[in-house]
């Protein structure tokens, strides 16, 4: 799965631990799902989409492997 997170978080300069705290997480859990090492839950997904203002498929995309 590829995401878009750091871009969004970039682009709202936001830092990992601003949106951690927005959905309720740790600054690590933002850190490993931008790095694709954890696939968030559709809950996390759901609040990302609302904190970022897009719909989730602009957040997180398949990949072909997927």
């Amino acid at each position: 799965m590829k995401n878009n997170v750091r871009v969004e978080r970039a682009i709202h300069r936001m830092t990992q631990a601003q949106l951690a705290e927005r959905i309720g997480v740790s600054r690590q859990t933002i850190n490993a799902i931008e790095s694709g090492k954890y696939v968030p839950s559709t809950v996390l997904a759901l609040k990302m989409s609302i904190v970022f203002n897009k719909p989730v498929n602009e957040l997180f995309t398949l990949d072909d492997e997927d």
